[in-house]
């Protein structure tokens, strides 16, 4: 367990000495220092240390406008360490997550920013009603009218939001992508991927896909916090590869078609009809997820071997 503390000033003018040395005193072995704004959210020393904090470090900040301008972005930072199993402490505000009392005071300003949301959803839809009253179209000006400027600057904010649910989520899923790439095709990085954490990080409660992982690692090859090694393509199968892969596409499809009339085949099924055969994963393990036997059942259709209900109909 450390204690990590994050110092920023808005100008390379400005000294972060006096909060250096005030995390200094507090007892944090390590400090991160920046110059950037506080209302930017791309702040390269900020995303590296919270990709960096593992399960049992503390944050710590001299005050919380070192760390975020916004409650809306603080409390998003905050979620992003929660969810790594990392404290979070602000030296000149009662904000302890590590104690009842400042996880008390996280409560109530999540409550205000509720609030504040609800707010903004209802000045909105009040503004949708008053334009369509008056025959306007409502929406964003600059999109509907195709420019753009306004088009560049909705891409950059959905980027940062991309970027922020990856870089939450890496802890957990970059170190398995480290261990099988490049020498394992994306697919099956996705199967172990879905085997060990059931869906993707953040908001997301989708199981990965192939596209999805590899935007994701894209992004963070971008952001300088993994190797473009990782991007590089897998060795070609041999040829006694591509025909085991063939036969167990051809096992699945049979045993999908063999099922009974009214017996849904679903993927648990498949799958443990496959464990009771001795068949092992792509990556040699005894128990199939059904996120994998989806996969091969995908396959199998495209390739026109299966029957009956398509393999999203079957959990």
């Amino acid at each position: 367990m450390a204690l990590i503390g994050y110092a920023r000033v808005s100008t390379e003018d400005q000294s972060t000495e006096a909060q250096f040395l005030e995390l200094k005193r507090f007892g944090c072995t390590e400090i991160v220092r920046e110059s950037a704004s506080g209302a930017d959210r791309e702040r390269p020393q900020l995303k590296a240390v919270l990709a960096r904090v593992r399960r049992g470090d503390t944050l710590v900040v001299a005050r919380i406008d070192r760390l975020a301008r916004s409650l809306a972005h603080l409390l998003e930072i905050i979620e992003t360490l929660e969810r790594k199993g990392v404290a979070f402490k602000s030296l000149g505000d009662p904000i302890d997550t590590g104690s009842p009392q400042g996880k008390f005071t996280l409560q109530i300003l999540g409550a205000v920013a509720e609030f504040e949301r609800s707010l903004i959803r209802e000045r909105t839809k009040a503004g949708v009603r008053a334009a369509k009253a008056l025959g306007r179209q409502p929406g964003n000006p600059g999109l509907i009218s195709g420019d753009p400027l306004t088009r560049r600057r909705v891409a950059r904010a959905r980027d940062e939001r991309l970027s922020e649910r990856v870089i939450a989520g890496a802890d957990e899923f970059l170190p398995i992508v480290r261990r099988l790439r490049p020498a394992q095709p994306w697919d099956r990085v996705v199967d172990v991927l879905n085997t060990a954490m059931k869906k993707r990080p953040g908001d997301n409660s989708a199981p990965w896909t192939r596209d999805a992982l590899i935007r994701a690692v894209r992004r963070l090859v971008a952001d300088g916090l993994a190797q473009p090694e990782l991007l590089k393509a897998a060795p070609r199968r041999s040829k006694k590869a591509v025909a085991q892969a063939k036969r167990l596409l051809e096992l699945v499809a049979t045993i999908h078609n063999a099922a009974e009339a009214g017996q849904k085949p679903t993927l648990a099924r498949i799958g443990r009809q496959l464990e009771r055969q001795g068949v092992r994963t792509g990556t040699g393990a005894k128990t199939w997820a059904p996120s994998s036997v989806k996969s091969l059942l995908d396959r199998a259709r495209e390739q026109g071997l299966l029957d009956g209900l398509p393999s999203s109909a079957m959990e």
